[in-house]
């Protein structure tokens, strides 16, 4: 059967994040969406996505497919049910598709000559940018029990102070040695090839991917994801990595999500709490204002390839867009457009030239290319983004 992840009604509000990829490529949890789904089912998926995004992110369609809505994290019973689906049936939570069986070409989908088959069981979905870090917790339990079901970790190092390490999993390649791992209040996952330098102190759930590194004297608050090949430093409480990025040093980051390729100058903080305690609302892409969280405690949210220097301070529930670089005193205004250069006294544009010669280096530092795709992508997010710059 071919699987197809598409983006579904929820993108726009995913943004700034889905400017650079599609839903299924966002990662909360251990894994992205579209690694739990393929992990679930068995099969490589390709993505229905913004036609921009295309070129990197294709889709592959056959005579049979199964198209899966990507906002839904996959559950044993959702994914049962969607791999018994047959022609023109379809799986629905509540007003919301999950998956449908299809033959036809996408713009013909009409769900009234469907058969709805109601999913009633728990499932977690992904709806707004702060969904990432608040079902954080969720994610890591269910990704942790995926990834370790019948295998064996490699053995805790003896010099590791460890509180239940029947919750510990550490993969090969992994280096700590004089950490503190607290795993009682949920499961520590120590990827391939990671490092925990000494002094760290981690209380669960935590998930360190594939080449990521905590560095000397760490203190990090579950639900905290570090994704591949970035770093964290100082302290950091119920945020997502999501890959390549670095808060290497001193500083606060909580309740908060930093996208691909972003880094965090020395002593940066940010707050998740409003001083008057009161409810933390955030900027939407969708509604073009700001929207209600819900939540007490929110931090930042920073989209792919964005910077700040040193001693940046970022007010509660700021939102940075794509390819921003802020720097200097102040709080910066708690919206910053992609491609805005400045910070506190105000803003010009980062135009894509410089841009782009920036990523170039950042991305070949870990053996990655810039690619003409990616510049096509940048070159489109900075167009559709022009009307949020004021020069």
């Amino acid at each position: 059967m071919n699987y197809i992840l598409f983006d579904g009604t929820v993108r726009n509000a995913l943004l700034p994040f889905t400017f650079t990829r599609p839903v299924a490529d966002i990662r909360i949890g251990i894994l992205t969406i579209r690694e739990k789904w393929e992990k679930h089912l068995g099969y490589t998926t390709t993505t229905l996505t913004e036609e921009y995004l295309m070129g990197k992110y294709p889709m592959v369609e056959m005579e049979q497919n199964i198209m899966i809505n990507a906002s839904f994290l996959p559950t044993e019973d959702m994914v049962e049910m969607i791999q018994g689906l047959e022609e023109k049936q379809a799986v629905f939570c509540g007003e919301e598709v999950v998956a449908f069986y299809t033959s036809e070409t996408q713009e013909e989908v009409d769900f009234d000559t469907y058969e709805i088959i109601e999913y009633n069981g728990d499932c977690l979905r992904v709806e707004n940018p702060w969904d990432i870090f608040q079902k954080n917790d969720a994610a890591i339990r269910e990704d942790f029990e995926l990834l370790t079901e019948g295998r064996t970790s490699q053995p805790i190092p003896t010099t590791v102070n460890v509180v239940a390490p029947e919750n510990i999993f550490i993969e090969e390649g992994a280096k700590l040695q004089f950490v503190t791992l607290n795993a009682s209040t949920g499961p520590i996952y120590i990827g391939k090839d990671t490092e925990v330098m000494e002094g760290s102190v981690i209380r669960g759930p935590f998930a360190l991917c594939e080449g990521a590194q905590v560095k000397l004297a760490t203190k990090v608050y579950g639900a905290t994801t570090v994704g591949p090949h970035s770093r964290i430093g100082g302290e950091v409480n119920n945020s997502v990595l999501f890959g390549y990025s670095n808060k290497g040093h001193d500083g606060f980051l909580g309740n908060s999500v930093l996208g691909e390729w972003c880094n965090l100058g020395a002593d940066t903080n940010n707050s998740n709490l409003k001083n008057n305690y009161d409810e933390v609302k955030l900027w939407s892409y969708e509604k073009e204002g700001f929207k209600k969280t819900g939540l007490q405690f929110c931090g930042l949210m920073m989209g792919d390839h964005s910077k700040c220097g040193i001693n940046t301070m970022f007010n509660t529930g700021t939102v940075v867009g794509v390819s921003t670089n802020i720097f200097g005193s102040g709080f910066p205004r708690n919206f910053v457009p992609s491609f805005s250069w400045g910070g506190a006294s105000g803003f010009t544009t980062y135009i894509t030239k410089k841009a782009f010669e920036t990523a170039k280096i950042v991305m070949a530092r870990r053996h990655v290319e810039f690619t003409e795709e990616d510049a096509a992508i940048m070159e489109y997010i900075f167009e559709e983004t022009k009307k949020w710059r004021k020069d």
